[in-house]
């Protein structure tokens, strides 16, 4: 399918979607999209967005790096998981923080309105798209690679997937078209997880 052909293609969504009340989370490791193709889900399944990143920063009045400086990681899951248990919506597109998945309470919290989709990208091309990992507020031990914190989640979000998406070599277009795809496979009962 031509990029022109799979941005129209998601236009057309199925009418059980739009009406279905359940929410869309994304989980994900930093970098993998999670924020942008979250935006555009919500667009072409006419659901709102919530960055929960975004919840958190608004919440504690300061970025996800300062959290983590001053009170530590283990603090920025914590505040996490609290924001994301007090967490009540319908019809929403949740881009979740790439350490949600930590909180067994908090996944299954979501998991009781919604279908979360694991978006799965590769190392190298989360190391492209990030720059600077020392400074995106990353929830880890100050002695962890990002490598280790990648192998370390690789199994959570596989833990937690209800749909996962393989996103080496998408656009952000092409991924959102996919996990359309896969969840209206789901909700007619033959989802084969891309």
């Amino acid at each position: 399918m031509q990029d022109g052909s799979l941005l129209l293609s998601l236009f057309f969504v199925p009418e059980r979607m739009k009406a279905n009340p359940s929410n869309i989370i994304l989980i994900g490791m930093p970098g993998s999209g999670k924020s942008t193709v979250g935006v555009l889900l919500a667009k072409f399944t006419s659901r709102s967005f919530i960055d929960s990143d975004i919840l958190i920063q608004t919440q504690q009045g300061r970025c996800l790096q300062d959290i983590v400086d001053r009170d530590g990681y283990l603090s920025l899951r914590r505040i996490e998981e609290n924001i994301l248990l007090k967490l009540v919506c319908n019809n929403h597109v949740i881009a979740t923080g790439g350490s949600a998945v930590y909180s067994q309470a908090a996944m299954e919290h979501l998991k009781r309105d919604g279908i979360v989709v694991f978006l799965d990208v590769d190392l190298p091309t989360l190391q492209a798209r990030i720059s600077d990992f020392a400074t995106r507020g990353l929830a880890k031990r100050p002695d962890q690679s990002v490598a280790d914190l990648f192998v370390e989640r690789l199994a959570l979000y596989r833990k937690h997937a209800d749909v996962t998406i393989v996103c080496i070599g998408l656009t952000h277009e092409a991924v959102c078209a996919r996990i359309l795809k896969e969840l209206d496979a789901l909700r007619k009962g033959s989802g084969s997880s891309s």
